[in-house]
């Protein structure tokens, strides 16, 4: 599973930059996350796409998407939820495509404009993606009539192999998609392969499976819940919306490690969403403390730049005056 591969078409071999993740299955990583398309079993050129990544990467979608299925536009795409880096090029992309948008019932609020989600928890620790969430939107898209509502039944509209499950806790209408024929496993952000807190993790997308990205996680309650019932199903395969999928035994060992230890490994020991008990408010002090002290540094060295600058262009232009 290479971030570039081979793509014959019509004799012609084509360097791509998308991975491979099982039959009929392909992501792409856009920025600090990862879109995927997948193909009917039964019609190749019947496809949907899952997510719909960052503002400002629609034609590397549009680029993927043709490599792949030629001019066929998807039949549907499909949110696993609504966070602004899983929508960002929704709009544009409807504008080439007029085709519906499904997410689950419980997410359709924070797709239609009404509710804002919670906001972004800097404190949580883990690293500069963590302490830069507070500039993170948390605005909802308002997708009027194209967004659609996904049934109870777990049916995937276009994809009759696949299954839908409800798996809340990064927000509440959180979905991830499921195919059981070979066990191959559409997470999105229920958990993760790299350590989305740490801007170094999420941009090189060293592997490190993880619980749900710290900083954007409201209900951790639901959120471990979600993976120890996605552990339970054994994937071989699991493709995240961030980091390179996983699989094999590394998926397992990891897997069931991380839904037997979450509340250890995932939730982190400080933040507004942990739920309190006796030791929490001693971590949410020192998250605080922490947080304002990270603030600062990054306040005094910023100031201590552009004093800098200030100084070397004050002395440049003495010396250009002389």
């Amino acid at each position: 599973m290479e971030n570039q591969g081979l793509l014959k078409h019509n004799g012609l071999v084509i360097k791509t930059s998308y991975f491979n993740v099982a039959h009929n299955v392909w992501g792409k990583k856009l920025g600090i996350v990862n879109i995927y398309m997948i193909a009917s079993s039964t019609d190749f050129g019947q496809w949907v796409l899952v997510d719909a990544g960052m503002r400002g990467y629609h034609n590397e979608i549009i680029d993927m998407a043709e490599q792949l299925f030629g001019d066929y536009p998807p039949a549907a795409i499909i949110l696993t939820h609504g966070h602004f880096d899983h929508v960002g090029c929704l709009k544009v992309l409807l504008e080439k495509w007029d085709v519906p948008v499904y997410a689950h019932q419980a997410e359709l609020p924070y797709l239609t404009g009404r509710t804002y989600y919670p906001s972004p928890d800097p404190s949580v620790g883990g690293g500069l993606l963590s302490l830069l969430s507070f500039t993170f939107p948390s605005k909802p898209i308002d997708l009027g009539s194209k967004i659609h509502a996904l049934t109870h039944d777990g049916m995937v509209p276009f994809l009759p192999e696949w299954e839908m499950l409800f798996t809340p806790g990064h927000t509440p209408g959180h979905i991830s998609l499921y195919r059981d024929d070979d066990k191959v496993l559409i997470a999105g952000d229920a958990f993760v392969t790299t350590k989305q807190e740490s801007i170094i993790f999420a941009l090189t997308q060293w592997k490190h499976l993880s619980g749900p990205p710290k900083y954007f996680t409201p209900d951790w309650i639901s959120a471990a819940q979600s993976v120890r019932n996605l552990a339970n199903l054994q994937p071989a395969t699991a493709a995240t919306g961030h980091g390179l999928p996983m699989s094999g035994e590394e998926l397992e060992t990891n897997l069931t490690y991380l839904a037997s230890h979450f509340e250890e490994l995932a939730v982190p020991k400080h933040g507004k969403y942990v739920p309190i008990n006796s030791n929490t408010i001693q971590h949410r002090k020192a998250g605080k403390a922490r947080l304002i002290n990270s603030v600062c540094g990054i306040t005094l060295f910023a100031l201590a730049a552009y004093t800098s600058f200030l100084v070397l262009d004050n002395f440049t232009g003495m010396r250009n005056e002389s």
